[in-house]
Formats: C-alpha cells, sequence, structure tokens
C-alpha cells in the first residue's frame, strides 16, 4: 500500500536509489539531507520535482518535529550517516556527532510522534535504522553474519553505528517505538560516492593512475547491487517486525584484490587503454588500513523468507552497469 515516507540522507548513494524505487513503487517520499560532502542534488535529479526535499540537518530537532507533524509519515528510514572508515580514523566527531546523535534525535522526534498516533496510522508507523554489516568485526573464514551476530566493531564508523543500534532497540524495548534494525553486506552501483572501493579503481584505471589495494587485498566483502538493497529497506516498511533485525547480502563474495582483477578486465573489453596493456598492470598494493577487517559475509535466509527478499543482480551484471553510467557520466 502506498504512503508517505521520510528519508533521511536521501540524496546519498543509498539513500537516492531508495528514493527512486519507492517513488516507482507510488509512495510519497520527504527527503531530509543536509548535502554533506557525500549527498548531492545530482543524484536526484530526475526526480526532485516528484518528491518534498528538505535541506537540514538531522540534529535539528525543531525541523525533524516540524517535518513529522506536517507530512505524517508511515515510516522513517534513517540512512543519514557518516560512511567513509578512512574518515573516521582520521576524524572521528563527525560520526560521533551524525551517527549517534543524529539517531537520538531522529528517535526522540519519532517516539514523540508516534504517541500521538491512533488507529491505522499508529499500527503502521515504523522507524527503520539502516546499519551495516560492520558493527559485528571480522567474519571467521566460513562464517556469515546473521541478525543474532554479536557486536565487535573495530573502528571509529562502525563503533558509531552500533552505538546508534543500540539506542535504537533501547527506544523499541523501553517506549515501545516500533523500530527495526538492517544490517547489509558493502553496496555498490551507479552514483556511489567517489572515496569508495569500486569508483576509486574505475577512477584510477580510466586516469591510468595507479590504482590503490589495500595490504595484500586478500580482504574479502560481499557485495550487494544498491538497487537490490533499497528493495528490501522497502519490504521491511510493507512487512517489518518492530523489534527485528534483517540482514540484506549479496552472497557475492570477493577479496579485494579479485574485485579490482574482474573490474580491470571488464575496462579492458568495454574500453581499453590506449597503450595496449591491461588495466590490472595499474594495480598497486599500499599499506594497509589501521585495524582494517579482513572478511565480511552476510546470511540472507531470514529476509529471504520472512519478507521475501532476494539479490537479483549478479556482480558482474552490476559492474558493468555502474562502469557505464560512470562513463556515460
Amino acid at each position: 500500500m502506498p504512503s508517505t515516507l521520510l528519508i533521511t540522507g536521501g540524496a546519498g548513494f543509498i539513500g537516492s536509489s531508495l528514493v527512486r524505487l519507492a517513488l516507482k513503487e507510488k509512495h510519497t517520499v520527504v527527503v531530509l539531507d543536509s548535502l554533506t560532502y557525500a549527498g548531492s542534488l545530482e543524484n536526484l535529479a530526475e526526480v526532485l520535482n516528484d518528491i518534498t526535499f528538505v535541506q537540514g540537518d538531522i540534529n535539528d530537532a525543531s525541523l525533524v518535529e516540524g517535518l513529522l507533524a506536517e507530512h505524517k509519515p508511515q515510516a522513517i528510514l534513517n540512512l543519514a550517516a557518516e560512511t567513509h572508515v578512512d574518515n573516521s580514523i582520521h576524524a572521528a566527531e563527525p560520526f560521533i556527532e551524525t551517527n549517534i546523535r543524529g539517531t537520538y534525535t531522529l528517535l526522540e522526534a519519532a517516539r514523540c510522534f508516534h504517541a500521538n498516533l491512533k488507529g491505522k496510522a499508529l499500527e503502521r508507523f515504523r522507524f527503520i535504522q539502516v546499519s551495516t554489516d560492520e558493527v559485528f568485526g571480522d567474519a571467521a573464514e566460513g562464517e556469515c553474519f546473521s541478525e543474532t551476530s554479536p557486536y565487535r566493531p573495530s573502528s571509529p564508523y562502525s563503533a558509531s553505528k552500533a552505538a546508534a543500534d543500540h539506542l535504537v532497540m533501547a527506544w523499541h524495548r523501553t517506549y515501545g517505538l516500533p523500530a527495526i534494525i538492517t544490517h547489509c553486506s558493502n553496496n555498490y552501483g551507479p552514483r556511489q560516492h567517489a572515496e569508495k572501493l569500486i569508483p576509486t579503481i574505475v577512477r584510477s584505471a580510466l586516469a591510468g593512475k595507479p590504482i590503490p589495494i589495500y595490504g595484500d587485498g586478500k580482504q574479502v566483502r560481499d557485495w550487494l547491487y544498491v538497487d537490490d538493497h533499497s528493495r528490501g529497506l522497502l519490504a521491511c516498511v510493507k512487512d517489518g517486525v518492530p523489534g527485528t533485525r534483517y540482514c540484506f547480502g549479496g552472497k557475492t563474495e570477493s577479496t579485494n584484490i579479485d574485485l579490482a582483477t574482474n573490474i580491470c578486465s571488464l575496462l579492458d573489453g568495454i574500453k581499453p587503454q590506449k597503450t595496449g596493456k591491461p588495466y590490472s598492470s595499474l594495480i598497486k598494493h599500499v599499506t594497509d588500513r589501521l585495524g582494517h577487517d579482513r572478511r565480511y559475509a552476510i546470511d540472507p535466509t531470514h529476509a529471504q523468507y520472512s519478507l521475501n527478499w532476494k539479490p537479483t543482480t549478479n556482480l558482474t551484471a552490476g559492474l558493468k552497469h555502474t562502469i557505464r553510467h560512470m562513463l556515460a557520466g
């Protein structure tokens, strides 16, 4: 059933994917985004006239309260976050401010809003906290993260997301806020910020510059196409159970070095270097990231059965689409 959604961070990479998909499903969309370096109206250019866009900070309590009172959303989906691990290592304060304090501000506004709802509106309301698999730390060989995995964050970024998750579950248990937490594996796709791994590989290769790979490159990541993730979030709006966590994964594990090599091979076929050399010749190993987790992997079984969700985009097809989008842009 179409409804009104408040999407924070909706001008970011995942947020803008979610906005476009929500519009296709006939939802009314309100976006709150402070448009920091990671968010851009260009990500929403083709749909900007179809949404209500508000530039503002999730820490602005009066602004958030006003948006809830005016638009009366069925769900708040919190995607507003500082997300880049390297940035969190060099300067953690923005991650504390946005990811922890910002989530608290949203929770308080949602609690007061929910307390005044009645009837169907009360039953349907959801607060969906979009978290990450990084709160679980390293996955041992053969282990997959699930909804019952313990929290073991390694970086300031993942620690800030873990803290926010704990606040969300506390507001659910203490105040009865109908909250849901989602955990996803590494997203990729069009419009991802240039600082992330896959855009860095593609941009460096096309510029003929060294392609930086941390350490030995054998860190393992599970890759999830961004639109598949967005479908999962909308499934939570429709069928998610308050107090529950859902894990969304692509079931596509790859080492970083293999990923870089595969992207280089795809680029060789799409836009070969003028030098005639393979792009893989540009790969360069650099000093590893501090506290770098070796492996992430998600078991999405619970989401598949309870939300009727599964990833539909395989890694090769998703990478090809991502590369062509970057070339066109």
